[in-house]
């Protein structure tokens, strides 16, 4: 199974959904002049412009089909590979997609996102890959608010669970590709159902990590959650610009890696080929991790360890997009914005002159921010200090943040 990409979204969209109402299936309904689907699929090609799109459709929705993803981007409809049919179950309709990935060029991971969601922001897209790549299985969930009671066959209480350790899980589920595609040719061997991808991975004896979703990111189901979506449309349209944010932060970053044996270091989520790696509890992202201290600095939020403490075993070897991503998230929750990211490197070796549009880009899609946003210089210490002796590589970095007056 030659692997083609190293991201893949398949997006599934062979349900009928009538409970919606008017007659179409709700992957086609229209939302402020936008089909549902439409709207998903571009919301996933502007979180990874670089991803693959396939869509699982249902066979009496070719034409359907058609019309809504001329509704896209040139980027996007350039993204899209023929649509998969779909299956009498849903289950049967993911397994449908992921063997068609196969025969196309099987990717890295693969992200497995409901098309009655249209509502994924670039952080959420971003975790959900860094999980994957962490875990190997991986889910967004998002707190209980109302306590929730197990009852009997009778309609009694049995049990109170702590809604602590509840989550309301959602798509984009995410994978690395050969552990669910196997786990879907396992349970299709089985012959039993299951309700969510995350449920196959469990029976195939995989661990599933949740990380944290959004709770913007509800599925279209019902005529109320259609109403819920043009409210929020409008509120994402009338979404403050930087000009009406007038409380203006700054934050700095500091971090510092020592390498270690290896063959790459990443650098702003992109690996630059190395005589060394760089040695961290998780993947040891020297310029995102000052960054992500940058943001949360700026916010007076405390430091990356202060959130995602090195003593704790889950954070180890994890992608430190979710750093990032989770800094970002507390911006966008008080009602800001981030203005500008400015940062160096500080190292002798490897050159990052030639990845620094890369890095930039990387970046950008993390923070959800435009690429003109992020500046990331390169410089020596004229072979001064640890970096000057090619024992490690350091990272500044400053952000600007603009939030509504307090």
């Amino acid at each position: 199974m030659a692997v083609q990409s190293e991201l893949s979204i398949l997006v599934v969209a062979g349900g009928r959904g009538s409970r919606a109402g008017e007659g179409l299936p709700k992957q086609y309904r229209p939302v402020a002049g936008v089909t549902v689907l439409a709207r998903t699929l571009q919301a996933m090609h502007d979180a990874a412009p670089k991803a693959r799109l396939k869509v699982v459709i249902h066979p009496d929705d070719v034409e359907l089909y058609a019309r809504s993803v001329t509704e896209l981007s040139p980027g996007a409809q350039a993204a899209l590979s023929k649509p998969a049919l779909g299956g009498a179950l849903r289950q049967e309709s993911v397994r449908n997609g992921l063997e068609a990935l196969a025969q196309e060029g099987a990717p890295e991971i693969v992200l497995i996102q409901d098309a009655a969601r249209p509502f994924a922001d670039p952080g959420l897209i971003a975790r959900a890959v860094a999980a994957a790549r962490a875990h190997g299985a991986a889910v967004p969930g998002v707190p209980l608010n109302d306590t929730v009671k197990e009852i009997d066959a009778a309609g009694f209480v049995v049990a109170t669970p702590d809604r602590a350790r509840l989550r309301a899980v959602q798509t984009p589920q995410s994978f690395r590709f050969p552990l669910i595609l196997a786990a879907h040719r396992a349970a299709a061997a089985s012959g039993r159902e299951y309700t969510d991808d995350a449920m196959i991975a469990e029976a195939a004896g995989h661990a599933v990590f949740v990380f944290t979703g959004d709770i913007r990111n509800f599925k279209l189901t019902t005529p109320e959650d259609f109403a819920r979506a043009m409210e929020q449309l409008k509120a994402l349209s009338a979404a403050p610009a930087l000009a009406d944010l007038p409380d203006v932060r700054m934050g700095q970053g500091y971090d510092v890696h020592a390498f270690a044996e290896g063959d790459k270091v990443w650098l702003g989520g992109v690996g630059v080929p190395h005589s060394h790696s760089l040695a961290g509890h998780s993947d040891a992202d020297v310029l995102m991790h000052a960054i992500t201290d940058a943001v949360l600095g700026a916010i007076a939020e405390g430091d990356i360890g202060a959130h995602f403490p090195p003593s704790d075993p889950q954070w180890k070897g994890a992608a430190s997009e979710i750093f990032l991503a989770h800094a970002c998230k507390l911006v966008r929750d008080r009602g800001g914005m981030i203005a500008h990211i400015d940062a160096t490197v500080v190292c002798e070796a490897p050159k990052v002159g030639p990845h620094r549009e890369a890095i930039r880009e990387s970046l950008a899609r993390i923070m959800g921010l435009d690429v003109g946003r992020v500046a990331i210089k390169a410089t020596t210490t004229e072979r001064l200090g640890f970096t000057g002796r090619r024992e490690g590589i350091a990272a500044l970095a400053i952000a600007t943040v603009r939030l509504p007056e307090m």
